[in-house]
């Protein structure tokens, strides 16, 4: 049976971090849709889009925490208060080992937190382990 594209919004400023995902999501040959915003800003402009291809189905955020504009803890805040999109699946991967800073993330409702420095030791495993998430885990409704 072949299911669903796994859709994933990667909210990712840096250009060599998201080229590393999506390598990583094309070495797994993994049946997915990875979009991009360089920031919360255009993340939640994407979600909220008439024609974004988040408004069906269900989807996996990939979330750093240090970007430009809109952060990475702005934007979990904002999109838990957004009616259509406060159920929505988020893992944070980011450089940030603050304890802080994961905390924060956590009190936001976040499915994951993961560094990249222990996400580039052992890459593949994270995405084995976002595919298996994907097909077991019921998903909320969003959009």
């Amino acid at each position: 049976m072949i299911r669903e594209a796994i859709k994933i919004l990667l909210v990712e400023d840096d250009d060599i971090d998201a080229e590393a995902v999506r390598r990583g999501f094309a070495k797994a040959e993994l049946n997915c849709a990875i979009h991009r915003a360089i920031n919360g800003i255009q993340a939640l402009e994407l979600l909220e889009r008439s024609d974004s291809p988040f408004r069906r189905g269900s989807f996996i955020i990939l979330l750093d925490l240090k970007m430009p504009g809109m952060n990475g803890l702005e934007f979990l805040r904002t999109l838990r208060q957004h009616e259509q999109l406060k159920r929505s699946i988020v893992f944070v991967l980011t450089t940030s080992n603050d304890e802080q800073d994961r905390g924060e993330a956590y009190a936001e409702g976040i499915s994951g937190y993961v560094t990249k420095s222990h996400a580039g030791i052992a890459f593949q495993d994270l995405v084995g382990m976002l595919d298996h998430y994907a097909q077991i885990v019921e998903f909320p409704t969003c959009g």
